[in-house]
């Protein structure tokens, strides 16, 4: 019999890490994509989202629930009922049995001009009203990291020939007067399911080629993030810091004319996660991840949680690498104009600086802002292809590169400061 000191230890079969994320500003969309002037009130301080239940009630209880409903059937502003209602401290108010009929947890911070506010896009938020990031948006950004990856080291890793970066362009050539029919489901028949569901499970004897269960990502578990609740850090300096905090700002939609000068193209207002510092854990199942055998021999790119941390960093290097080069080709303008006829300043210095290191300070790209760069494997087709797939799929922007458009993020001073959906991760 084997002692303590000399038996084997049985393998661990899950590497699970709780990762620390950390973003500047970050946007992840919500099921419902803008929300209507009844849905929200905007105050040169705050942005509201009533309770909507408990508001109802209360108007009732005052006999003006007719007033409200007529103003939702107009898409009208609440505010001149809620001032009737609730008079000057509305936000304040409460119904019959306590509950606020504006929670704090669903105020933010206005940092746009109240009045321009419109068809605000809300935060995803949990059961409870809590901003957080859901796992299976990390998940697919992972996702697309790992097929990226795959890609780009097709030999390191035996990927088919015909499923390599060359027989995928030839494809998309030929199928491009189609495309835009069945667009949003082409990448997994040119691609995506022979990387990651043309696998067997050892010992599976059954017919089935190809699926969900046969699909190696089934060994990678991401849990949602915890709720980003708001903090404040009070500094040496006397100015607090507020981690988590609930901002609704001006995203301005960006692109530029053909002599590099920056064009105003849309103003979106959105609801964003200012200073993001959360958790999050991804669990590796080791032993499903063994019995995985791929039908053509392609290798799996990953054996541990680490070497997933460092194929997202890859991925959003090269992300880094195209933004870098975009914003340093792009020129301000001072003098552009925007929906309404007011002159807007397209000064970018800050966004020039803000990509100016050489090696990318962040691990992936969540969410809004992440694009065509973040959300395919667009880089590494050729150029005028990807120009070719823009003009066919979506909005056609002939002899300039794809994409061509940014989103930027105004700060609270109306000067275009800051990118969204950056993500910094830590393994604790």
């Amino acid at each position: 019999m084997l002692s303590s000191s000399t038996s084997l230890t049985k393998p661990q079969a899950l590497d699970s890490c709780t990762i620390q994320l950390t973003s500047p500003m970050l946007h992840i969309g919500s099921e419902v994509q803008k929300l209507s002037p009844f849905e929200y009130v905007a105050t040169s301080k705050f942005v509201y989202q009533p309770n909507a239940e408990v508001l109802a009630r209360s108007l009732y209880q005052q006999g003006r629930l007719p007033d409200y409903l007529d103003t939702i059937k107009e898409r009208r502003s609440i505010l001149p009922i809620l001032e009737q209602a609730f008079g000057e401290d509305w936000s304040q108010a409460q119904d019959a049995s306590g509950q606020p009929i504006f929670p704090k947890v669903t105020r933010s911070l206005c940092w746009a001009d109240s009045k321009q506010i419109s068809d605000l896009r809300p935060m995803i938020r949990n059961g409870y009203r809590q901003l957080y990031i859901p796992g299976s948006s990390i998940k697919g950004a992972i996702r697309t990291a790992i097929a990226y990856h795959l890609l780009k080291n097709a030999d390191q890793f035996q990927v088919p020939k015909q499923k390599r970066i060359s027989a995928i362009e030839l494809e998309l050539q030929k199928s491009m007067g189609s495309l835009r029919q069945k667009a949003k489901f082409a990448d997994d028949a040119l691609f995506m399911d022979a990387l990651f569901s043309d696998f067997r499970l050892e010992g599976d004897r059954s017919n089935v080629r190809t699926g969900p269960n046969t699909d190696f990502m089934r060994a990678i578990k991401v849990t949602d993030s915890e709720p980003l609740i708001e903090q404040k850090i009070p500094l040496p300096s006397r100015k607090n810091r507020f981690e988590n905090l609930s901002i609704t700002a001006e995203v301005l939609v960006s692109s530029r004319f053909g002599d590099y000068r920056a064009k105003y193209r849309a103003s979106i207002y959105a609801e964003l996660a200012r200073n993001v510092q959360t958790t999050f854990t991804i669990t590796l199942d080791h032993h499903l991840l063994n019995q995985m055998q791929h039908l053509e021999g392609t290798k799996i790119p990953f054996k541990s949680v680490g070497d997933i941390l460092q194929i997202c960093q890859a991925f959003a290097q090269d992300q880094w690498d195209a933004e870098h080069d975009y914003w340093q080709d792009v020129q301000n303008n001072p003098n552009q104009r925007d929906q309404n006829g007011n002159n807007r300043n397209l000064d970018t210095a800050a966004i020039r600086n803000f990509y100016e290191a050489t090696t990318c300070p962040y691990a992936l790209r969540l969410g809004w802002g992440s694009g065509m760069n973040g959300t395919t494997v667009g880089l590494l087709l050729d150029d005028q292809l990807r120009s070719q797939l823009r003009d066919t799929c979506g909005i056609r922007a002939p002899g300039f590169e794809a994409p061509k458009s940014r989103r930027t993020v105004v700060g609270s001073d109306g000067t275009i400061k800051f990118v969204p959906g950056w993500v910094k991760f830590k393994a604790l």
